[in-house]
């Protein structure tokens, strides 16, 4: 198995005017524009000094962080327009950074709704002229999926139900009878103050049209599953899809931390019940590789990252001590993962075993998530 091609790529063209956007709240590490593109190949977020900050990763893994602010950052989603990307909140989750992600610079942030926060997670859709967030009321935790203009400063012009209390992700998925939005009602968070005490955790997976935000149905696991709270989604061009769990229970019972999305329903990956107790009842991030073949989950709990087959057969795991963020890269079999302790590690696979490829430490504090930019 070769290196991974660390080949620069050109990065041509300057960033056209911006339509109107909200005010900014999130400071610039900057306060004039950098003499030069970065090259960004990954997007991450990182706790950076004393703050936390979008981070744009370069094919060697350097990372330079852009702007800082108080609020911890959870996913970053790179617009199609190769140009800019939004960085998402949680905890209190109040604040989305869009910035320049060649420049590095800040260029503004939005709010969530009156009375709720963002869960961390966002998607572009329509070529990235509108975006869509996660959010979650205050008061009792139901769920809200906004629709936002892009070019109105991220103005809300729909949203909808999440069908479900306490979603974290959502994607839209193209599926062989047409798109759907697919929502991971997390129900009661794993780790939190509400989770104490707590053994059903009230997830579903839900189903929603794309347009109107109707709902096509909700799958709930069965119930000696109860206590696992569905989070974390990746899909691949042809809609195959995949959702994490972390469980409220530590009981020491080997429960499947990783569902495949079958029609309305879902089917659990297969692992040796010490691979699923390795990881320590949490899954902190998932990815499929460029092939779609192979899939990729990470627990900075277990200090580890395991690969399974799409089929669900299981590969094998590394370690890798608070490793969370996970990408897909341009090879086929390859993951890039991300840890807490500001390690990147590029791994590989060819379906049978796997092994690390190349490694760089010294970056900042990654938080959960990485992504592959276009």
């Amino acid at each position: 198995m070769g290196l991974i091609d660390l080949t620069r790529r050109s990065m041509i063209g300057t960033l056209g005017a911006l339509a109107a956007v909200p005010r900014v709240l999130f400071a610039s590490g900057a306060a004039h524009a950098r003499d030069h593109l970065l090259e960004a190949e990954w997007l991450a977020t990182a706790g950076v000094g004393e703050g936390f900050a979008p981070v744009v990763l370069s094919p060697d893994f350097a990372a330079t962080p852009v702007g800082s602010g108080a609020q911890r950052l959870h996913w970053v989603e790179p617009s199609p327009d190769g140009r800019t990307a939004v960085a998402v909140a949680r905890r209190p989750g109040t604040t989305a950074v869009l910035f320049d992600r060649r420049a590095g610079t800040v260029l503004a942030t939005f709010e969530p709704g009156e009375g709720r926060v963002f869960s961390g997670h966002g998607r572009f859709i329509d070529g990235g002229r509108r975006f869509l967030a996660v959010e979650i009321a205050r008061a009792d935790g139901q769920g809200v999926v906004t629709r936002r203009a892009v070019e109105a400063g991220f103005a809300v012009e729909a949203e909808w139900a999440s069908s479900g209390i306490g979603p974290h992700d959502m994607l839209p998925v193209a599926l062989p009878m047409g798109g759907a939005l697919v929502v991971a009602n997390g129900g009661i968070e794993p780790h939190t103050p509400e989770a104490l005490g707590a053994e059903i955790a009230g997830s579903s997976l839900a189903q929603l049209d794309p347009v109107s935000g109707a709902v096509r149905s909700v799958a709930a696991l069965s119930e000696d599953l109860a206590s696992l709270s569905l989070r974390h989604l990746t899909t691949g061009t042809d809609g195959f899809t995949v959702v994490a769990a972390q469980d409220l229970l530590a009981d020491g019972v080997a429960r499947p931390l990783l569902y495949a999305v079958e029609g309305e329903g879902l089917r659990a990956f297969d692992a040796p019940d010490e691979a699923w107790r390795g990881l320590r009842t949490y899954v902190g991030s998932v990815a499929l590789d460029a092939s779609g073949a192979y899939v990729a989950a990470a627990s900075p709990r277990g200090n580890r990252v395991a690969l399974w087959r799409r089929d669900g057969r299981f590969i094998g795991a590394l370690p890798l001590v608070d490793g969370c963020g996970l990408a897909t890269t341009r090879e086929a079999g390859q993951f890039l993962a991300t840890s807490g302790l500001g390690e990147t590690v590029l791994i590989g696979t060819d379906g049978e075993g796997l092994g690390v490829i190349a490694r760089r430490s010294g970056g900042p504090r990654y938080d959960n998530h990485a992504v592959l930019v276009a």
